[in-house]
């Protein structure tokens, strides 16, 4: 009977065996660190683009922060010009007004025989005092101011003597309280100017 040694064979299958479980252990490492090597350059290249994202979006946000304060600054003189341009309008209208005020009072008022003194305004009343010759005169503007429909709840506020000194002649000092009107826009004074000429 032949006997045959398979104890080499064995020995070199296991070593076979060894070898591959070593390659393959090997190249199991070389993959896991080809694997981790790329994984390191992917995160590096995104925490590249973040952080280059970041710089410019630090770089945008300062833009726009300077932007936002130009914007404020010119909100800010916009807000004052329109406040001076408004006291400028207001001004204007308030010189308009006393003007056409003045203007209605020196119509009412009784030639050569009585003068202003003091105007006072307040709101929309009004406080004349002047001087007259006599009592009717003082009556006769008084009755002129009523009938002028300008101004409303006409009173004698009271009448002192006035002597005038070196002359025989005693004149009436006068003060009529009244409401002043609510003076027309520019605009419709034309139209009744155009509404007397046709």
């Amino acid at each position: 009977m032949i006997r045959i040694n398979l104890l080499p064979f064995r020995a070199a299958r296991k070593k076979e065996n060894i070898r591959q479980q070593v390659s393959i252990y090997l190249l199991s490492l070389i993959f896991i660190g080809i694997a981790v090597i790329y994984y390191n350059s992917v995160l590096n290249n995104k925490i590249t683009d973040l952080t280059k994202d970041i710089k410019d979006t630090k770089v945008k946000v300062a833009k726009y922060n300077k932007i936002n304060a130009e914007i404020a600054t010119i909100k800010k003189n916009l807000s004052i010009l329109t406040k001076k341009t408004n006291v400028i309008k207001s001004l204007e209208t308030n010189r308009r007004a006393q003007v056409k005020l003045l203007d209605s009072m020196t119509r009412l008022i009784i030639p050569r025989r009585m003068w202003f003194t003091s105007f006072q305004v307040k709101n929309n009343g009004m406080k004349v005092a002047g001087i007259a010759l006599d009592d009717k005169t003082v009556a006769d503007f008084m009755t002129n101011l009523t009938e002028s429909k300008l101004y409303t709840g006409v009173k004698l506020a009271g009448t002192q003597p006035q002597k005038i000194s070196g002359q025989n002649l005693i004149l009436k000092r006068f003060n009529i309280s009244f409401k002043k009107p609510s003076l027309d826009k520019p605009g419709k004074d034309k139209k009744k100017k155009k509404r007397k000429k046709s």
